[in-house]
């Protein structure tokens, strides 16, 4: 982005002093007719610089000219160039522009936040998590920068068939590596989840939000919401302790809250306790560890276990396999 490559260059020169505009286009990985493009920016935005033409020339600054940007700690900058070690939609940019940052700085601060930017890598994609497809998100994003009212093309949960609807944008939040557009739709916020975003159509008319309230006060009320316990269970297992460490780690996904040790049964089994989002979150995350785990209370789970369990049984028990399944949702 060209903001962030004028900003790199103004570091470098208060920096430096003077520097050649070969050197500049080598330490931003641009041209050099790129450089001096800059130059003419900058001095058109009323930044004293200059180009000096000679063996000892070179683009330079007002001397006594300084700006408010490096004044930033070592610890503002290391996480600040920290987020070009991040993955995701943004991380290309991100890396450029930690990049020409890193490249701005005087040498003996360099050397400590590029060793802090090697040592630290951001992920955002969880354990056995494919990456999403996002070929929304840029269009999400020019809309916003211009603050339009956008047309979705949309498929809510696992529809087959996308809808149009028209949303007023507050913004996009990244949520644990997942995408969300939060937007008002008919007056109301809402949260439309980037990779199911199908298409996207520019209004060119300017966003008719219902409040002024900012992307992050919208967000918290969506996320609490949507985080409200509705119907959680405290379910009580015996586990296999070769599989404890997997069942703790894996099912975090559909808990309400941490799993807890309640000692270990005769047999060695170890004996765990947790709050499930709901029975049905808890049967569909306790029962593909088949014998490996046992749930002991709530009574009804339990039962509730051993029906999904006999059905699954009798499934396979039946027989040859099916001569003809269902055809997919939205299939001819």
């Amino acid at each position: 982005m060209r903001s962030d490559r004028l900003l790199a260059t103004l570091l470098l020169l208060q920096t430096h002093g003077r520097l050649p505009a070969p050197e500049i286009a080598r330490r931003l990985e641009v041209s050099t007719r790129t450089v001096r493009r800059d130059v003419d920016a900058l001095s058109s935005a009323g930044v004293p610089v200059y180009c000096e033409r000679g063996r000892r020339g070179g683009v330079a600054l007002l001397e006594g000219y300084r700006t408010d940007v490096t004044g930033m700690t070592d610890d503002e900058l290391r996480a600040l160039v920290a987020l070009g070690s991040s993955d995701g939609a943004l991380g290309p940019a991100l890396a450029s522009a930690s990049r020409k940052l890193l490249a701005a700085l005087p040498a003996a601060r360099r050397e400590g936040v590029d060793r802090a930017r090697r040592r630290l890598l951001v992920e955002h994609q969880g354990w056995r998590r494919a990456p999403e497809d996002l070929p929304a998100l840029p269009a999400l994003d020019a809309a916003l920068v211009a603050d339009e009212r956008v047309r979705l093309h949309y498929a809510t949960g696992d529809a087959a068939v996308a809808t149009w609807r028209t949303v007023d944008p507050y913004g996009l939040v990244s949520k644990a590596g997942t995408w969300y557009l939060v937007a008002a739709h008919r007056g109301r916020p809402k949260m439309y989840r980037v990779s199911r975003v199908r298409d996207v159509a520019r209004t060119g008319t300017p966003a008719r939000r219902p409040d002024d309230r900012d992307l992050a006060e919208v967000w918290a009320e969506l996320r609490d919401r949507l985080q409200e316990p509705t119907a959680e269970v405290e379910v009580r297992v015996l586990v296999d302790p070769a599989w404890a460490s997997t069942l703790r780690r894996v099912a975090l996904a559909v808990l309400a809250g941490p799993w807890r040790q309640e000692g270990t049964a005769p047999d060695g089994r170890e004996v765990l306790v947790a709050p499930f989002r709901s029975v049905l979150a808890a049967r569909a995350g306790l029962l593909g560890y088949g014998d490996a785990v046992e749930v002991l209370e709530p009574e009804s789970l339990r039962a509730d276990m051993a029906e999904a369990a006999a059905r699954v049984v009798a499934l396979y028990r039946g027989g040859a396999a099916r001569s003809s399944l269902p055809s997919p949702p939205g299939a001819d």
